[in-house]
């Protein structure tokens, strides 16, 4: 047997099982229609967020600045991205550096690092 008679050999069989999976496949009755884990729910059944979601989105320039829309896209980022629930923002003023000392530095104390004069280039 020569390579050409192999090729088209190969070819035929291909084609014979690819028009006998075709055949089982059609003749099959469609059960997966019906099954429990395909119909459709709506959007507010599955999940009450993707609801707000859509309604935002079809609310086009005025969703970003709906407040409600800005909750429901921040919940939605905060599951995405597997974060924890906000914790709650403190009551006090925030302060830039809590655990520094109260006392204020002196208005004539030297900076701790200071800028080496520059040197002129040897050539």
């Amino acid at each position: 047997m020569d390579g050409k008679t192999l090729a088209r050999l190969g070819a035929v069989v291909f084609v014979a099982v690819a028009v006998t999976a075709t055949a089982i496949e059609m003749t099959r009755k469609d059960d997966r229609q019906n099954s429990p884990t395909t119909q459709t729910r709506t959007v507010t059944e599955r999940d009450p967020l993707g609801a707000e979601l859509a309604r935002c989105s079809a609310m086009g320039e005025a969703g970003p600045r709906d407040p409600s829309c800005l909750r429901a896209w921040d919940e939605n980022r905060r599951r995405f991205l597997g974060q924890s629930a906000p914790a709650p923002a403190p009551a006090g003023p925030a302060t830039l550096f809590p655990n520094a000392p109260a006392e204020a530095a002196p208005d004539d104390a030297t900076p701790a690092i200071q800028a080496e004069p520059s040197r002129p280039e040897v050539r």
